[in-house]
């Protein structure tokens, strides 16, 4: 029996619609993967930092494991004298000037932004190579304070410190062992806070040997921070680390008022949980935070999400919400 011609004709329409649909259909599938990836924080460590030097080593993270080790930790030479802070005249506004020199002497470049009374500081890669999304993410907000998407209030002066362990950072990005200074040293347990020249190690960071150097402020990075935040009188700060998604207030064995605030103001607007219930249990030492608390500086430790994220879109409201918080 013929096939009609009326209904080949339809077979063929039929046909032809559905190649179209199904076209159609693949180009918004593209388009969708493409405004996903331009939309999307990750990853950080790929993006370029102006006014930094090119870091000396580029490999992927290794999958972490905890090792057990049996090493001499070789401290840094005992200080016997606080040297005075010796800053170089603050640069224009949005431009690098150095507050110090690491162990290595690459310069600690901090960005300033206002000229108000009330001086706050950010400060980032604390721990080096380690946690280097904490550096890109705050040279991503350098950026945006530079470009004017977020506004500085006229009573506020805010100092940004992208990386206060240049040697961690750029001798070993992305790797366990750039989370200490040259000399071995884990900056943010050499503060003369509760220090300890070693601790309990169950529950923290241990890929790697880390000490906590031979006395507070071995270090000639946290000598040069400590007599910045003195010098310039900064009343309130946030260190961000990775990766546990949290915020932890300075001050022992409860945290102190102003922290407490801060923190709580932080966390209500980035999600990220306070009190950090997620804290595995750690012995903190020797921290910045608690340092500052005690010289009554409100101060946080703010986590990011992982190891890899800059989490930029969470940190920009945190950002705005840090310049408005009152003590």
């Amino acid at each position: 029996m013929k096939k009609s011609p009326r209904r080949s004709s339809t077979n063929n329409k039929t046909l032809i619609f559905l190649l179209a649909g199904l076209l159609i259909a693949a180009i918004l599938f593209t388009l969708f993967i493409v405004i996903l990836n331009l939309l999307s924080d990750r990853p950080a460590f790929s993006l370029p930092f102006p006014d930094s030097p090119t870091p000396t080593h580029s490999q992927p993270a290794p999958t972490l494991v905890p090792v057990t080790y049996t090493i001499t930790p070789v401290f840094a030479p005992t200080y016997t004298s606080v040297p005075e802070a010796t800053f170089t005249p603050a640069a224009p506004e949005g431009e690098a000037f150095s507050i110090g020199m690491s162990v290595e002497g690459k310069p600690l470049d901090v960005y300033r932004f206002g000229n108000g009374p009330v001086a706050r500081m950010i400060i980032g890669a604390i721990h080096g190579g380690y946690e280097s999304n904490t550096a890109t993410l705050v040279y991503l907000l350098r950026d945006d304070l530079k470009k004017g998407l977020i506004a500085v209030p006229e009573d506020i002066t805010l100092y940004l410190l992208p990386v206060l362990n240049p040697d961690g950072f750029y001798d070993y990005l992305n790797l366990p062992q750039g989370r200490s200074n040259a000399n071995g040293v884990d900056i943010n347990r050499n503060w003369d806070a509760f220090w300890q020249p070693d601790w309990d190690r169950t529950g923290c960071f241990n890929y790697t040997y880390i000490s906590a150097g031979e006395a507070p402020f071995s270090e000639p990075e946290a000598r040069a921070l400590r007599d910045f935040l003195l010098t310039y009188k900064v009343e309130a700060l946030i260190s961000y680390n990775s990766a546990m998604s949290a915020i932890f207030a300075g001050g022992r064995p409860e945290p102190d008022p102003a922290s407490d605030s801060l923190a709580r103001v932080l966390s209500a607007v980035s999600l990220y949980l306070y009190p950090p219930v997620n804290d595995p249990g750690c012995q903190y030492t020797g921290q910045l935070i608690d340092w500052a608390s005690q010289n009554g500086i409100a101060a946080v430790d703010v986590e990011l999400t992982d190891h890899e994220s800059n989490d930029i879109l969470i940190n920009r409201p945190l950002l705005e919400a840090f310049l408005a918080w009152k003590r």
